[in-house]
């Protein structure tokens, strides 16, 4: 779908300026720290987490300060298909993160196999083409890893690392096409303003096969439901690849080179990689034979109106409410079940806000006996790909999609 939103360029803008802080302060610690007493927890061994509030962000589950990494507390979920901005998870890979971008300045560079190199500035690259806006959701390739049995090493996530919005920029098809691709190009490798603090540690760069850099898929973004995207998100602009993980979302985007061969950078060649098989999983414990880069996303569901505990009345009608997503092909179904999946029954699904945007959906029922009672969801994708009764396992934590159970007591 077209738009023409975010055309104007904002005549400069500095985040640290705005947000109050000290230069670079920003990747040392938060704007402001929530009581030491506030937290929260996920349902695992060492769940608790502190929430803190960053710069234009709500309170959130801090992971790790430096880089910035912080899960979104799962109730989020809840408010509607689209993740506010600012309850929108952050992942960093790299310490060195820029703390003031001054959009008056800002370039992004095109090079390598094109008949000509290009330093496009803000208004430069919105000039290329008409803008266009997708909804698709953003999830890191570990989200939920906590769950995985037996543990994995890596960032102990619940399932609040991910998020969906609407946005809008131009096609990445066009930027390349402007530059003109040669016709030996093979990839392409996108990257960022954050930088490593040591020589010896790989910069964060990652790479897209040149026929899906030119499918018209990915985009360059500049809007983020409707406003700039937040600074920890990528401001100014950020690589949209709808329906993959998030390691291919580039934040910051500055440079962006086309390829004569395959990238063999650490975070393509050795990190986010899955076994090479249609489950991306191994027996629980051992170790994959051949793995391929992590790609499209899994189709998942949630029951987002209750949680683990919570409380209903026996007799009285419960409207349950969650959302699905798959990787780029669509929901097709999501059914309840509350006999242990001997049953199914379908939800009502909400509105259809593209292939890759989270789908809401509704279920009433009317718990008769008290007691335990367990929801279970699992949702089909247009594709014919369907939830998993059991959880897959490989040693990255990568990619869960188990169909989920929320336990909880009619009174």
């Amino acid at each position: 779908m077209k738009s023409d939103e975010g055309n104007a360029t904002s005549s400069r803008r500095k985040f640290l300026q705005n947000a109050g802080l000290a230069a670079g302060s920003l990747a040392l610690a938060p704007l402001h720290s929530i009581a030491a007493a506030t937290t929260t927890s996920i349902p695992v061994d060492n769940g608790e987490r502190d929430l803190v509030a960053y710069p234009q962000k709500r309170p959130l589950m801090r992971i790790t300060t430096r880089p910035p990494h912080l899960e979104t507390p799962f109730s989020a979920f809840n408010e509607g298909p689209l993740t506010a901005n600012d309850a929108f998870f952050v992942r960093y890979h790299l310490a060195n993160i820029p703390t003031s971008i001054d959009a008056n300045t800002y370039r992004l560079k095109i090079s390598g196999r094109v008949t000509r190199e290009l330093s496009l500035s803000l208004a430069e690259l919105k000039a290329i083409a008409p803008a266009v806006e997708v909804v698709a959701v953003n999830q890191c390739s570990g989200n939920s890893r906590a769950f995985s049995t037996p543990r994995v090493f890596g960032a102990q996530l619940g399932n609040g690392s991910m998020g969906n919005a609407r946005w809008v920029g131009v096609p990445l098809k066009a930027v390349l096409e402007h530059a003109g691709v040669l016709a030996d190009a093979k990839q392409v490798s996108f990257n960022g303003l954050d930088q490593p603090v040591l020589p010896t540690t790989p910069d964060f760069i990652k790479a897209l096969d040149i026929d899906h850099a030119l499918s018209g898929e990915p985009i360059i973004a500049w809007s983020m439901n409707g406003a700039d995207i937040p600074f920890l998100n990528g401001y100014p602009i950020k690589l949209i690849v709808p329906g993959y993980f998030g390691t291919y979302w580039v934040k910051h985007l500055n440079e962006i080179e086309v390829l004569d061969h395959v990238y063999d950078g650490f975070f393509m060649a050795t990190a986010y990689r899955v076994p090479d098989n249609d489950c991306m999983c191994v027996t629980p414990g051992t170790a994959p034979g051949k793995t391929r880069p992590i790609s499209r996303l899994k189709v998942r569901s949630f029951i987002t109106s209750l949680h683990d505990g919570s409380v209903v009345r026996a007799g009285r009608r419960v409207e349950l409410k969650g959302i699905a997503f798959d990787g780029g092909s669509g929901i097709k179904a999501v059914d309840i079940s509350a006999d242990g999946g001997q049953t199914w029954k379908a939800a009502v699904l909400g509105k259809d806000l593209g292939k890759y945007s989270f789908r809401e959906w509704r279920f009433g029922i009317t718990p008769s006996r008290k007691g335990e009672l367990q929801l279970m969801v699992r949702a089909t994708a247009q594709s014919g790909e369907i939830q998993p009764p059991e959880a897959t396992w490989n040693p990255a934590g990568y990619a869960r999609n188990v169909i989920e159970t929320t336990k909880i007591s009619v009174a």
